[in-house]
Parts: structure tokens; sequence; C-alpha cells
């Protein structure tokens, strides 16, 4: 009898969510074979069998929330010896669960000594929120496994604490909190379909409106000429596709005109942690990718070493495991800045939301030909946008500009041969 248990997919991971059975108990299962598929705050993926058999039992649901290494099933492998040594789940995790304490007991709140408080294991997200949020979660109800606190239960908490927060008296009273705003119950007579939200999208909301309340959101746009890039793609790429069998975009373009932004400018290649300014070395890219039900932003690592071919080989490889869930945790973790290429779709402009804890995004509208006056003169040349949002916590306009108008100035001055 083998044990199936709930993969750890990446070092900060603490749970994840069953989201689909792949098999029903009374099915063959080979090894290696998708057997589930799960959703983690990093990414969504297939878990194959560790063993061939047949499913013999289900123990968690679809939807359900457990902690990494609790036992999800088992297989009957026919050989009789018991649980798989290498399927059991890890030592540590069948020790009991430490309680935290109860809110009398707990000391004053403490912002920077807030997450030490609590004795049950805390991802570093949760860190980070009550760190920034001030928030002593001795006082705050853990729903996760074992009573864990979640990303979830801080964001209740911050939705309940300004009502709880209110002084009961005193010579100036607070005004009340705004309501949340209850939409209007629908006529009795309209037909209205309900479909519960999947695992991702509810990932998605959560993560948007994260980044929203985390980050000062600003968006600085330029307009780039890329008639000479336009030029040399439509010249090359025919045997650009001949030789490597992919086709050549104009995104590689882009993430090289980024890369060599982010070397003249680190700041924007930078994060914050608390008062801290995080200088990081190494120009991790990530590359927005729509899925049929979602997006997700797998990582182009060490961008800054690759060429426009060593870029469109990555690009095109990534997207495709992204859309088949093939996609590893690590390749969806480790990003320094991210690029979104909504002109695929046809947008010209948009203002994207920063991928936490970035501190910026850049936005890549369609490549669309456009009449522009030259020297007095109008000529035809084929224009695109760039929008940069940033986090005005740490990029000051000024800074913002210069960064997009390098990346715009190696764009229109592109010289560098792809084949």
């Amino acid at each position: 009898m083998t044990e199936v248990v709930m993969p750890q997919m990446g070092e900060s991971i603490v749970e994840g969510t069953l989201t689909k059975w792949l098999k029903k108990p009374g099915d063959r299962v080979e090894r290696d074979e998708p057997l589930f598929e799960i959703s983690t705050d990093k990414v969504d993926t297939e878990i194959p069998s560790p063993a061939a058999g047949t499913l013999q039992e289900v123990l968690v649901e679809e939807g359900k929330t457990v902690g990494i290494n609790t036992v999800v099933a088992r297989i009957e492998d026919g050989a009789g010896n018991g649980v798989s040594a290498a399927a059991k789940p890890a030592a540590a995790v069948s020790a009991p669960p430490v309680q935290a304490p109860t809110p009398a007991a707990a000391p004053a709140p403490v912002a920077a000594a807030a997450p030490a408080e609590i004795a049950l294991p805390l991802s570093p997200l949760v860190r980070k929120m009550a760190r920034e949020n001030n928030i002593d979660l001795s006082g705050v109800k853990g729903t996760g496994a074992g009573g864990r606190i979640t990303k979830q239960d801080l964001e209740a908490y911050l939705g309940e604490r300004p009502a709880a927060a209110r002084p009961a008296a005193g010579p100036v009273q607070a005004p009340p909190a705004p309501s949340a705003y209850v939409p209007p119950a629908a006529p009795s007579q309209a037909k209205v379909r309900v479909e519960p939200m999947s695992m991702m999208r509810q990932k998605i909301a959560e993560h948007m409106v994260m980044s929203k309340r985390t980050s000062a959101h600003v968006t600085t746009i330029h307009r780039v000429d890329m008639t000479k890039v336009a030029k040399m793609r439509a010249r090359q790429k025919e045997d650009f596709q001949t030789r490597y069998g992919i086709s050549l975009t104009f995104l590689p373009f882009v993430v090289r005109a980024a890369v060599e932004a982010l070397r003249t400018f680190p700041i924007v290649n930078a994060s914050i942690e608390g008062t801290n300014i995080l200088y990081h070395n190494d120009i991790n890219i990530g590359i927005a990718v729509a899925l049929e039900n979602g997006l997700i932003v797998p990582v182009i690592r060490n961008a800054d070493e690759k060429n426009v071919l060593g870029l469109q080989r990555a690009i095109v490889d990534l997207a495709a495991r992204a859309r088949s869930r093939q996609l590893k945790p690590d390749e969806v973790q480790g990003g320094t800045f991210s690029i979104t290429n909504f002109g695929s779709f046809g947008s010209i402009v948009a203002t994207p939301v920063i991928n936490q804890p970035q501190v910026a995004i850049l936005g890549v509208g369609a490549v669309t030909k456009e009449p522009v006056v030259i020297d007095d003169a109008i000529a035809i040349r084929s224009m695109c946008y760039l929008s940069l949002t940033f986090d005005h916590r740490l990029i000051d306009g000024a800074l913002a500009d210069q960064f997009t108008a390098k990346a715009k100035a190696v764009l229109e001055n592109w010289s560098e041969e792809v084949l």
C-alpha cells in the first residue's frame, strides 16, 4: 500500500488546495501518471502518482485545502508490505500542532515581532502582511491546517479591524467605517446563472487586491517607434522559423530593452521588505501568460545573459508548459521584474498591476502602423506604447520615466542582429 501525500511545491508553501481528481477509486494508475491537480499561492499543476497500482481510497475531496504531507489517497500496489517508505509523510508533520496563545495571554502587539509570537509555522507572505499592517497574530484565528494562520485569515481580520478598533466614547467621535457595497437584489424573474470561482480565479483575485493594497500604483506611458525592430523582424522571421522552428515575435526585443534599462536603473529591479530596499543581483523576468481560466507568470532566470534567440526560446517554452500545466514550482518564483504583453490581444494601452513583491511591471501594447510627424513631414511608422506601472513608495516619477526612456531608446536604435 502506498500513501499519496500533498507535496510541498516550493520552500515557502505550507498548504495546497486539491482542485481535481484525475482518477477515481478503483481506477488503475501507472507510476508518474497524473493523479490529481493542486493549486497553491505559487502554481497550479498536476501531481503524478508515486506508484503503479489501483487507487483504493480518496481521503481529501476536491476543493479542500490541506497542509503539505497530508495523506490524500492510498494506492494498492499489490506488494502487501504496508506503506511505501518513500511516500510516508515527513515526521515533523505528524507532531501535534502547537496552539497559538489566546488574545488574553498575548503580550502587547509589536509590529516587527508579531509573527514571532506564534508557534505554528507561518508562510513568508503571512509574516510580511502582519509586519506591514501591524497585526498581533495572537489575536487572529487560523483556519488553515492545524490552526495555521493563512493569508485569507489576515485579510478577514483587516476587514473587521477598523470597526473593532473604533473608540467607544470620546470628545471626538471617529466617522463610521464605510459600509461594504451590497448589490441590489436581482428581480425574481431575472435569469441568473451562478457559478463558483475556480481556485485559480480566487487566487488571482486575492493577489490583485493584495497588490493594490500594498503598493502605491502609478503608471507612466511612453510611445515607442518600433520601425527598426519591425523591419528586422520582417526581414528575418522566415529564416528564423525555418532555422529554429519557432516564430520571432516583438516580445524578446522588449525584454532585451527592459534588461538594459534594469542594468541602468537597478532600483527598478529591487523589492521592499519593511523599511529596507532589497537590491537583487540577478535579473529574473516574469512573463505573464494568459491561460484558459486565468493567468500565470513564469520566470526567465538570468534574462540578462540571453540574446534575442535565447529569450524567444524561453518565452515559447514557458508559455507552452504553462498552458499544459507542466511548470515546476521554481519556475514561477524568484522574479524581480515582470512584463505583460497585452498587445498580443490587440490592446494599445493598459495599466497593469504590480506582481508582488516586485516594484514595477512593464506593459507592452500592440505594434501598429501610424502616421507620425518626423522633421515636419508625415511618415508611416510602426508604433507601440509601453506602460510602466511602478510602486511610488520606492520609485519616483522622474526615475520611472528615465527607465522607460532607456528601454525606448534601445528599441528605437536597435542594431543587434538576430541571425
